[in-house]
């Protein structure tokens, strides 16, 4: 009889051992895409998206780890199976429903802008014809520009990231660049980069979404819109978009 309560005490921490398991999930992210998520001076990964994840887990009893991979790398990781999930922004779109993504419930509503470097003279679309705009690669903001290149006569560049695409702007290899209005923004202000928003070039935007890559996720879609719905609720919601947008 000790034996079989043994083995069967031996069978439950091991059923308990694995649900344990089954709720530590790895997330990646992206590497600079400010406020979401960005490294501060003491080279800790910070950010809108990094404080909802762990308000979420908290909310939700689970454990994770999350690796800012950049965002290419980030969509592959899932693809692979490497990573469960990511959160970087992501806009929820039908295209990326209809490739595999399986999004949560939007946390965040961005529209794209254009940027121009200051002192100018280009003060909307009309003045691209024969220039060059930069865009993060794979981006709602690459999917604007692309939709506008053909009417006013530019030429789409990608870059990797962010800094890469104001850096391209600033540094004059590109006339302007198009990305999310936020995250421009915040690179203006708090960042010091030498670029300005134009007036009137803002597209309706799409809400952004903690993605994942197959149905066998699905549970943690789940808690992230349960604990999503409660965060909003109970204010911390608000209290991490204050601290990041002083809103």
């Amino acid at each position: 009889m000790k034996k079989i309560v043994a083995v069967m005490m031996s069978i439950a921490m091991l059923l308990c051992a694995g649900a344990a398991l089954a709720e530590d999930y790895a997330i990646a992210t992206d590497t600079a895409f400010r406020p979401f998520e960005y490294t501060d001076e003491t080279g800790t990964l910070v950010g809108i998206d990094v404080d909802i994840l762990a308000a979420i887990a908290e909310d939700q009893g689970f454990t994770y780890t999350i690796e800012p991979l950049g965002w290419d790398a980030s969509i592959a990781a899932c693809q692979a199976g490497q990573k469960d999930g990511m959160i970087a922004g992501a806009s929820i779109t039908d295209a990326r429903k209809e490739s595999g993504w399986i999004f949560s419930d939007g946390y965040f509503n961005a529209t794209q802008s254009m940027a121009v470097a200051e002192g100018t003279d280009i003060a909307g679309f009309e003045d691209l014809k024969g220039h060059s705009v930069a865009v993060k690669i794979g981006t709602m903001s690459k999917e604007y520009a692309d939709s506008l290149a053909e009417q006013y006569g530019f030429t789409v560049v990608t870059f990797e990231d962010s800094p890469s695409v104001y850096m391209a702007v600033s540094g004059g290899q590109c006339a302007a660049c198009f990305d999310d209005t936020p995250i421009m923004a915040d690179y203006i202000k708090n960042g010091g980069v030498a670029l300005k928003l134009v007036d009137g070039t803002a597209n309706e935007g799409a809400d952004y979404g903690f993605a994942v890559f197959s149905p066998d996720k699905q549970e943690l879609v789940d808690k992230f819109n349960a604990g999503l719905a409660n965060i909003k609720a109970n204010g911390k919601y608000d209290e991490i978009l204050a601290k990041y947008l002083g809103e």
